[in-house]
Parts: C-alpha cells; structure tokens; sequence
C-alpha cells in the first residue's frame, strides 16, 4: 500500500514518539521470510513488550532525525533495503536481542542489521554479543548474590576472633575449674 506524504510524516512522529520514550531498538532484514514467520517473531516479542514493524525506510529515515539520533555511516548504509525496525518496550535491551539472534539462527532470512541500545549504535557483533548476557533480571540476582556474599564474608572474619577468644575463655574457665577441684 503507497503512502501519502502525510501518512508518512504521521507515521514518522508517532516513531519518534516512541523512540523517544524507548531507547532501544533493532534493525534487521527481513525479506524472504514468511508472513507466519514474521507473526510467529512478534509473537515471541509480545510478552517482552517489544514490536516489530515493517516500515518505510524514509519514514525511519524521519523519525530519527526528529527524535535527534545521529545516524552514523555504518548504520546508515544498514537502514537500506526492506528492514523490520524491532523496538524494545521495557528498558531491558537483551531479551530481545536474545529472541531475535535465536529466530536468526532458525530462519536465515532474518538477518539483524543493527541496534541502537542506551545511545549507541551497535553492529552485528556487538548485537550478538548483547544477547549473551544475561537479563536485568538475572543481572540483578548475580550482583545482589555477590553483594550477600561479600558481606557475610566481612560478617564471619570479623566474628572469627571474637568466637576464638570466646573458646580461651572458656578453656581457662575450665583450666581453673579443674585446678580447683583437684587442689
């Protein structure tokens, strides 16, 4: 379906909207692939709060102007062609980054492109690299686990002395003790 220049000029300011409020989102190619997979691909990024759309390439081209991304040559070059623009819904980056690498290595007709996550545009290495980590979630866990464990550490070396002059005293009370009873 063509789209009239203010259809287009519309569709650019709600993505800059959007853009705007999430500032993560993934660039990749598209064609080949079947509309059911493409569904199937929204479908995995439904419960993440992620969307992926089919857009022009001008009315990306606009939207990043008004949401004042600067698009770098690299990045550029990979906004041509027909590209499906993936935008994370959360403000976590990786979880989608790990369901689109996953469906890339399924069907081979996706081919990521790019990300732009936290203000910086990211390559295919960069993105693939992304989606090994873990998710905030995990992220959280492991440093709230390492956080626990240092401090119980401190907790027991410093209560290692106090429980070893508890054991002097003690043995000394019973040292007397004994002493006493046979004197």
């Amino acid at each position: 379906m063509k789209l009239t220049k203010e259809q287009k000029k519309e569709k650019a300011k709600e993505l800059s909207a959007t853009l705007k409020k999430t500032p993560h989102f993934f660039v990749a190619a598209y064609q080949g692939l079947k509309f059911q997979d493409l569904n199937d691909l929204r479908k995995l990024l439904k419960p993440l709060h992620a969307k992926c759309q089919i857009l022009k390439n001008s009315v990306m081209g606009y939207a990043l102007k008004d949401a004042k991304i600067e698009i770098p040559e690299a990045a550029e070059k990979a906004l041509h062609g027909p590209n499906a623009v993936i935008i994370a819904g959360e403000d976590d980056p990786v979880a989608p980054a790990k369901v689109l690498v996953k469906f890339a290595k399924e069907f081979e007709k996706l081919k990521l492109k790019v990300g732009f996550v936290g203000g910086r545009w990211m390559g295919l290495p960069d993105c693939q690299k992304l989606a090994t980590l873990g998710s905030r979630p995990e992220l959280l866990g492991n440093l709230a686990g390492t956080l626990y464990s240092g401090v119980a550490q401190s907790a027991w070396v410093l209560a290692a002395p106090i429980q070893k002059l508890a054991l002097v005293l003690k043995a000394l009370e019973e040292k007397k003790k004994s002493a006493g009873a046979a004197a």
